[in-house]
């Protein structure tokens, strides 16, 4: 994990890098886009991709076999989707911290504080627009403050990423007394887009078609944009991006910027589904975020990664849970096959990282 960009202070007073030569900027910048998908590691990626949904056809399987009648309505598929849409935003922000080398503890607490700030009444009395644009703004906010003190302060991201949690629950907890706080009538908007009326043709919920936004969205900064490259060259090796005269720090600190925009748009999902706000909103959100980035695909270490191989992790997890669910088993339960199968999904990252440094090209 990256908590700064390696530059020392007796190497430039300043803080500032010695502007390189611009054919070692391009150098690193064809060097970054060779660290995304593409070549040899696109096709990796899509034989991944292609097992996860080897995967995730046995778990239908499943759930038909177990369940065939709940599972298959098109109510669960509903709720399904649903619920991975709001796992899956925040997703897509841990998906770009961990391929730029960093990792965000904090996702779920931030969730928790701005579902919390965005439905008090002080909020509220600003009307819908107030409650989005409230819920957006702690998400942004907090992610800024990670990613100054991850990126100038130069504190190792776990740390810091910790101390929000534990900060951004305790203050969630302090504004709402412990209490659930619940939208009022003038606020009802919000809550209608949860309802079947609101479905676009009648069957797909507003909530996922946000959710396919913020992935196109996110695939086509992270695949197709300078921004993209970075982080791949960042997370793959922040010192030779640093020489080539990147801005390590300040791409540092977007990235949690980022990360706290997709929390704050997780939020306003919740208060969508919900209709309220309460401390308790995000619980193990960042378990579930980072276990569908691990068996996505994306290196813990960094500089390798792929937004679809996270959104099929969320979906895989998502419905195994709801079998879980309909199958009347324990949420501590999943919870151990969840932390199961990051382990195993870990254990395969490094084995193959073994192999690559042993000189397998694969």
């Amino acid at each position: 994990m990256n908590g700064s960009d390696g530059v020392r202070a007796e190497e430039h007073p300043g803080g500032t890098p010695p502007v390189p030569p611009a054919d070692e900027h391009t150098r690193v910048e064809t060097a970054a886009q060779r660290t995304g998908p593409s070549g040899l590691r696109l096709r990796i990626a899509e034989l991944r991709n292609l097992g996860l949904l080897g995967v995730l056809a046995l778990l239908i399987l499943a759930g038909s076999l177990t369940r065939p009648a709940e599972f298959l309505a098109y109510d669960n598929v509903v709720v399904i989707l649903t619920l991975a849409s709001v796992s899956g935003v925040i997703t897509v922000g841990m998906t770009f911290v961990i391929i730029g080398g960093g990792i965000d503890l904090s996702v779920g607490a931030i969730v928790a504080l701005a579902t919390v700030w965005a439905t008090t009444k002080a909020t509220q009395m600003y009307g819908t627009g107030g409650v989005v644009f409230c819920a957006l703004a702690v998400g942004v906010g907090c992610g800024l403050v990670n990613g100054l003190i991850i990126a100038y302060g130069r504190i190792v991201a776990f740390i810091v990423t910790i101390a929000m949690l534990a900060s951004a629950r305790g203050l969630a907890i302090n504004i709402s007394s412990g209490h659930t706080q619940t939208l009022n009538a003038d606020n009802q908007t919000l809550v209608n887009l949860g309802y079947k009326d609101a479905f676009v043709f009648g069957k797909i919920p507003p909530l996922v078609i946000m959710f396919a936004l913020v992935v196109g969205i996110g695939w086509v900064v992270l695949n197709r944009t300078t921004f993209g490259r970075r982080t791949f060259a960042i997370g793959g090796n922040p010192e030779a991006a640093r020489l080539a005269g990147l801005n390590v720090r300040l791409h540092t600190l977007l990235l949690y910027v980022l990360s706290g925009l997709c929390c704050g748009v997780a939020s306003l999902m919740l208060i969508v589904l919900t209709g309220s706000g309460t401390s308790a909103n995000g619980n193990l959100y960042e378990l579930d975020a980072i276990a569908a980035v691990i068996i996505g695909g994306t290196l813990l270490t960094g500089g390798r990664g792929t937004l679809v191989g996270s959104v099929l992790g969320v979906l895989v997890f998502t419905t195994i849970s709801d079998i879980f669910t309909l199958n009347n088993l324990t949420t501590a339960t999943q919870q151990v096959a969840k932390g199961v199968i990051i382990v195993i999904a870990v254990l395969v990252q490094r084995l193959v990282a073994e192999r690559r440094a042993g000189g397998d090209p694969g």
